[in-house]
């Protein structure tokens, strides 16, 4: 289990994460697939890391693109198990 960040090493690090947003207790993107396809490629590549890291994402699917909404619901907010996560999900290939 990760520990909640603090407030100032939380605002540090989502400043340095390209694309990614403070959402409340939460980190969050839209990534834009191109379409149903593409958007659901890429929920299926997620969910394999998500399954890997045993940390899953809140996950909005629409005709082309997915937001994913990343927090650490068992320490209430965003812990460095998020940030594991975005890392891994920003290093997928364009097609995944």
């Amino acid at each position: 289990m990760s520990d909640l960040l603090p407030e100032a090493e939380l605002a540090r690090r989502v400043a340095a994460l390209p694309g990614w947003t403070r959402a409340g207790d939460a980190l969050q993107r839209t990534f834009d697939r191109g379409d149903f396809a593409g958007s659901l490629r890429f929920v299926n590549a997620v969910a394999a890391i998500a399954n890997e890291l045993d940390h899953h994402p809140d996950i909005a699917i629409s005709w082309n693109s997915v937001t994913l909404t990343l927090s650490s619901h068992d320490v209430g907010g965003v812990s460095e198990r998020d940030f594991a996560l975005a890392a891994r999900i920003d290093a997928l290939p364009a097609s995944a």
